[in-house]
């Protein structure tokens, strides 16, 4: 009898365990899909040994703001979020919804890209800890109010070879237009604004 119960005690302590584990794993993924963290608060690694799971779906840093885009009345969100196992290597998800929840643009940069938002003057030559403190300065300083502008085509502007006539035609006809501003791949200098007559947000420097 001895021997039996130590066998059933053994096997209910292995069942334990292997639901305590399923348990963590299974509330962990939860938690990175569903994170209550203040996205204004800066991203701080999880200590060595912990079981949280660290991926290119793990959301790292968030920022947000609401501006006038798509329409004149009402207020979009301009959405900024980090993701990815390490800032560094991290990708940088640009995301504008409308009043109703619909997508008006999303677009992916690399994190890198965001050390053009700050004052960090080599990027090279900095510590990798400088480099993620001047990504997550960058995100704080992406919606600033200069880089939108209304209209979204200034008077005497030319067209850009890039822009077709149909969308020019469109975003100068509208002087309630409103631009956006960035810093994409590369460093390239970024502009999109919201065509209500073709009813899409569209690309005015490239």
């Amino acid at each position: 009898m001895k021997t039996s119960f130590s066998a059933l005690s053994g096997l209910t302590l292995i069942a334990l365990g292997l639901s305590l584990q399923l348990t963590s794993c299974v509330s962990t993924e939860r938690e990175v899909s569903t994170s209550s963290t203040d996205p204004r608060a800066t991203y701080t690694p999880p200590p060595a040994g912990s079981r949280v799971r660290v991926n290119g779906k793990t959301v790292l840093n968030t920022v947000s703001a609401t501006h006038t885009f798509s329409n004149p009345t009402t207020q979009d969100n301009f959405i900024l979020q980090l993701r990815g196992p390490r800032i560094l290597t991290a990708q940088a998800h640009l995301i504008v919804t409308n009043s109703k929840g619909d997508t008006l643009r999303h677009e992916v940069l690399p994190a890198r890209a965001l050390l053009s938002h700050t004052d960090i003057t080599d990027a090279q030559s900095a510590s990798v800890r400088d480099q993620e403190i001047a990504i997550l300065q960058g995100m704080n300083n992406f919606f600033a109010d200069s880089h939108f502008t209304n209209p979204a085509i200034p008077a005497g502007s030319e067209q850009p070879a890039e822009v077709d006539a149909k969308t020019w035609s469109a975003l100068r006809e509208d002087p309630s237009t409103v631009g956006f501003e960035y810093t994409g791949a590369g460093g390239a200098e970024r502009r999109i604004a919201f065509a209500r007559k073709l009813g899409k947000a569209v690309d005015m420097a490239q």
